[in-house]
């Protein structure tokens, strides 16, 4: 069985094994320099890092280390590659990898960011699909792989958390100070101004044929 928590980078290492097996399987598993530029990837990444190959390389032994990863010799090739055994070890479906490898890549989503954002991986057929499979990971044994934040204020989803690196710290946002005037007051204000505006076009426009 893994060994969890894991480190910062090691989630973004893991997470990067588990999004391009499912995305780019045809270059999986994945060499040192393919992981580097997929920590560093700009897009798809929340947040977005920059971190050398030597810290990818200490990160991958840290995974080894805790039974999340390995090294694979291909055949006929030199060049050392690796390669997840989260899935296999914790007997995960494809829909919970995708889900697992978004929120180890971006960080707490709702689930329809979820289903939209894991299409590169898996297409999902529909929130129903979406929720079952977090239902899953936030059932798993021996320890939930997921966790359902609490709403916070303003909004009308919850996010979803991975808990690979362990208990989530969840604040609630500090409220916003108040504005000067809501929204429906400013829209208000904009009619009004707009009102005025056109009757002054209209009375100029009534002078100027009275003119004739």
């Amino acid at each position: 069985m893994p060994e969890l928590p894991l480190e910062p980078l090691e989630l973004r290492v893991l997470g990067v094994l588990l999004e391009k097996e499912l995305s780019t399987p045809e270059y999986y598993p994945l060499t040192l320099n393919a992981l580097v530029n997929g920590c560093n990837q700009s897009t798809n990444r929340d947040p977005v890092l920059q971190v050398d190959a030597a810290a990818v390389e200490a990160a991958l032994d840290g995974l080894r280390d805790k039974r999340c990863a390995a090294t694979v010799h291909a055949a006929g090739s030199r060049t050392l590659k690796y390669a997840q055994r989260l899935t296999e070890a914790l007997n995960l479906s494809v829909q919970e990898a995708a889900i697992l490898a978004e929120l180890l890549l971006r960080g707490p989503q709702t689930a329809g960011e979820l289903r939209s954002r894991c299409t590169r991986m898996y297409a999902f057929q529909d929130l129903v699909e979406v929720d079952a499979a977090l239902s899953l990971l936030q059932e798993a044994e021996p320890a939930p792989l997921a966790l359902r934040l609490p709403r916070a204020p303003g909004t009308k989803e919850t996010r979803i958390a991975q808990l690979l690196g362990g208990p989530v710290e969840w604040h609630e946002p500090a409220a916003a100070a108040a504005p000067r005037f809501d929204r429906v007051e400013q829209l208000e204000r904009q009619v009004e101004q707009l009102s005025a505006a056109l009757a002054a076009l209209r009375g100029e426009f009534d002078a100027f044929k009275g003119q004739f």
